[in-house]
């Protein structure tokens, strides 16, 4: 890679990766609560329901915290049957009341065997054969294991069986495993190790990077948020998923950036 272009992701990182990122946000939510499986709960329903304005999604995110009365975990451990009509109404986007009821029974089914979400997405997975692509096709696999589930839920979670770039999922394992003493991303998982995450190929990552050169023009899919991921570990290995906020930071920063502004940066040639 360009060192220029290191330099430039170096240095939008350290001015991203700070905690005035959190307020507008997603992460924002699983901040609200000090405890671990509050930060999971909302960590991982927040970052599925990360498609649209940001202000529709923390608005949505908080209005699941009120049904569940302001302490999800502790709701989901005990809810009835009858508890649950109060979600009748909820829904964001394609997102509706039988999916919400699925993520609730399913999170219900998993928190009274486990203590922590980690489990969830380290089925199958080891230090001998640390794969993080296996992991989130388990975790599919493990997510809708019950008799009732419905095409449309299925729609909610991605996979890279299928292609996709999972970037939900990815910017949410970003949140629970990166580990920095910058006070964003919480650092609480340990199986799994940050060189292993993907960076979360969104539409914002995806254009600085193409601007950048750093990958190609291509349809989002899984094998290009693993190449991009790469290619950013030739600026850290251990830790290349940070770059997500240099890259998301660009691209809300320069909206209408172009490759001309790489000037700036000492770029005189990107190459073919």
């Amino acid at each position: 890679m360009n060192s220029a272009i290191g330099e430039l992701l170096e240095k939008k990182f350290n001015q991203f990766n700070q905690t005035s990122f959190i307020e507008h946000d997603p992460i924002s939510i699983p901040h609200l609560f000090s405890d671990q499986a509050n930060k999971e709960i909302m960590g991982f329903w927040t970052a599925i329901l990360s498609w649209g304005q940001r202000k529709t999604i923390l608005n949505k995110a908080h209005e699941l915290i009120d049904l569940m009365d302001g302490n999800p975990h502790q709701f989901i451990l005990g809810f009835q049957e009858t508890d649950l009509k109060r979600f009748e109404n909820f829904k964001h986007r394609t997102f509706q009341y039988p999916d919400t009821l699925y993520f609730l029974h399913f999170f219900q089914r998993h928190y009274q065997k486990h203590n922590s979400l980690e489990t969830a997405f380290t089925i199958g997975f080891s230090d001998e054969e640390p794969n993080i692509e296996k992991a989130l096709n388990n975790f599919y696999t493990y997510f809708f294991d019950d008799e009732w589930v419905l095409n449309r839920t299925k729609k909610h979670i991605s996979r890279p069986a299928s292609k996709s770039a999972c970037k939900r999922i990815c910017m949410f394992l970003r949140w629970m495993v990166r580990k920095d003493n910058m006070g964003v991303d919480f650092g609480i998982w340990n199986k799994i190790e940050p060189s292993q995450l993907i960076c979360p190929l969104d539409v914002h990552v995806q254009r600085q990077a193409e601007l950048l050169r750093i990958i190609p023009e291509k349809k989002p899919n899984w094998q290009l948020a693993v190449d991009l991921t790469n290619e950013l570990k030739t600026l850290d290995p251990h830790d290349p998923v940070k770059y997500d906020f240099a890259l998301f930071g660009l691209g809300i920063e320069y909206k209408n950036w172009g490759i001309e502004e790489l000037g700036n940066w000492g770029i005189e040639e990107l190459g073919n």
